[in-house]
């Protein structure tokens, strides 16, 4: 995969993004292990009922602290039967390559500072509800739905695939 040169200081940011249930997830993981990537999941941030508005955590605590050349920090968000918690604070050193991966990890507001954005897509709403109850549990089919109709409306407003610089 090419990438473009590090826009978040000397740190190479990678977004995978797309909707649940595609398998960002997996791919992020093969990215990391192929770029010697740190990851940092969406999932460690949002809840359902702040699906994205979390952002200026991200921001405030991590992307401009490695911006700068310095670790940033963040407190995870723990899922324990399908209900968010705070978890426990991770510390990031300044990596040479960030991977962002989950819903909305290549939002407009940060694509300035990404090195490439991934756009990772399963089209069949269907088959991504299947894989994602799989995932998480049957307790989690209804917040899931609730979440697709979200994300639709997400991803259509943000316009992140059209912006995408690899569609997989």
């Amino acid at each position: 995969m090419r990438l473009g040169p590090p826009r978040l200081g000397a740190v190479t940011l990678v977004a995978v993004d797309g909707p649940s249930g595609s398998g960002k997830s997996t791919l992020a993981d093969e990215l990391a292990a192929d770029l010697d990537a740190v990851i940092i999941r969406t999932d460690d941030f949002a809840t359902w009922d702040d699906p994205v508005a979390w952002w200026p955590r991200l921001r405030d605590g991590v992307l401009e602290p490695l911006a700068a050349g310095r670790p940033g920090t963040y407190t995870r968000t723990e899922w324990i039967d399908g209900v968010p918690r705070p978890g426990a604070v991770i510390t990031v050193n300044p990596p040479k390559v960030l991977l962002l991966e989950g819903v909305s990890a290549g939002r407009r507001s940060v694509r300035r500072l990404l090195s490439a954005l991934v756009w990772r897509e399963l089209p069949d709403h269907a088959e991504r509800l299947e894989r994602a109850v799989a995932r998480d549990g049957e307790g989690s089919r209804t917040p899931l739905t609730a979440w697709q109709r979200f994300e639709d409306g997400w991803f259509a407003i943000d316009g992140t695939k059209a912006a995408a610089d690899h569609r997989m």
